[in-house]
């Protein structure tokens, strides 16, 4: 086992000077031949027909507007800090539960400064707005 570990140093210096070598003097080695890779037939290009072209919408470029209501000011300015507040109306409308573990979840795991009538008050507009129960289509 000990020779096996000087060989691979050896050996990776042995191949480190020959690409050093090639490329000083300008010869670079390899195969550079037409047709497959090995022994790995390449499969042939795909011939898109007339029917395959689709269009996909722009990405809209506008945040939604967020239902009026108290707590609706205090969202936009610490939400927007590290999000597009664009994610809360994306998301399913979530239990009261939920909208309380999320705000805690930004607060305690990922850092957010919101101090903590704020945040009750974040949650408080999110459960008035984003739940079952609440939410307007």
């Amino acid at each position: 086992m000990r020779n096996a570990k000087k060989l691979i140093p050896a050996a990776l210096l042995a191949a480190l000077t020959l690409v050093m070598a090639q490329q000083e003097s300008g010869v670079v080695l390899g195969n550079y031949a037409q047709g497959t890779l090995g022994n790995v037939l390449q499969p042939a290009p795909v011939q898109e027909s007339g029917g395959s072209t689709y269009r996909v919408g722009a990405w809209p470029l506008y945040t939604p507007d967020l239902p009026d209501g108290p707590g609706k000011d205090l969202v936009l300015s610490y939400c927007q800090v590290c999000h597009s507040v664009t994610y809360i109306p994306m998301q399913p409308p979530l239990p009261a539960a939920t909208w309380e573990a999320e705000v805690n979840k930004m607060i305690k795991t990922f850092g957010a400064q919101i101090p903590e009538d704020a945040a009750k008050q974040i949650v408080a507009y999110l459960q008035a707005h984003f739940t079952p129960e609440t939410r307007k289509q």
